[in-house]
């Protein structure tokens, strides 16, 4: 019997991730309060019950400090269970409850801001000792969902690092959340060739003109090999998010295409990976 506890932070995705573990054949409670978690455990595991794989959704609106609930997972020890936590960022956070018009869990009249770092706060313990650590802040649920197959069903090894690509135009600002920038600006522009001009990086006839400059391969090998080696010694001090910024000009061309190639070049080492195309609509809005 394998259990699952899925926790962290509202709004960061945990109702989304027991949505996609049903899908793919869990049986789920959400919201389960942790005192009667060790009559669900002794419920579950009778055996005219024949649960076999289980996800729990525990959070804070169970009322109950998480230090008690570590008491009440001691249950668990002889089965195989796993704690996922679900983090975000404070600005997404906030971005979202706005946008969905929920009101947090422990605002009671507060500003949303407060509650997140009074959640934060109550969590840390707790996001301590789990398993796994999933950022969502650049995270699409279709993304969240790939994951946990890839993770739960397909048994691939989770290198606990997310990944995000921004690529972006320098004209409309460097992404104030990027750990790691690069510019690309040093590669031939395919802007200046009028027949390539209304493509983007996706293009393959772009692709091909970027890859016409020499020091086009050359940058890619270096950046790979770079990102590569930074990687994991992030993840080795806890960072469980990277966000990685790749800009030119104007975020549809050079940096499109060197995004793609990291991209590929990193799901071929186990990362998930994000790709964000802040930029890459902006001139053909313009009319340009």
């Amino acid at each position: 019997m394998e259990f699952i506890i899925v926790t962290g932070m509202s709004g960061a995705g945990k109702s989304t991730a027991i949505k996609c573990f049903e899908d793919i054949g869990y049986y789920c409670i959400d919201n389960l309060p942790p005192g009667l978690l060790p009559n669900f455990i002794e419920l579950v595991t009778d055996k005219v019950h024949q649960f076999k794989k289980i996800v729990l959704g525990i959070d804070i609106r169970g009322g109950m400090s998480f230090d008690e609930i570590f008491i009440n997972l001691e249950g668990l020890k002889e089965y195989h269970h796993t704690v996922l936590f679900f983090e975000c960022g404070d600005l997404e956070l906030i971005k979202r409850f706005k946008e969905t018009r929920r009101i947090h869990p422990l605002a009671k009249g507060k500003r949303i801001q407060d509650a997140i770092i009074k959640e934060r706060g109550l969590l840390e313990n707790m996001k301590q000792q789990a398993n796994y650590i999933v950022d969502t802040t650049h995270i699409l649920p279709k993304d969240v969902k790939e994951l946990l197959v890839s993770m739960f069903e397909q048994n691939t090894e989770f290198m606990g690092l997310v990944i995000t690509i921004i690529v972006f135009g320098f004209k409309y600002g460097v992404p104030i959340d990027a750990d790691l920038v690069f510019d690309v600006r040093f590669l031939k522009n395919p802007f200046y060739e009028k027949h390539l001009r209304p493509y983007t990086g996706h293009a393959i006839e772009v692709r091909e003109y970027v890859f016409s400059d020499a020091n086009t391969e050359i940058f890619i090998k270096k950046l790979e090999d770079m990102v590569g080696f930074l990687a994991p010694l992030y993840t080795k001090e806890g960072k469980n998010q990277l966000v990685i910024g790749i800009g030119c000009t104007g975020g549809k061309h050079r940096s499109v295409v060197i995004a793609n190639e990291l991209e590929e070049y990193l799901k071929k080492q186990k990362y998930i990976v994000n790709v964000e195309f802040r930029d890459i609509e902006k001139d053909s809005k313009r009319g340009k």
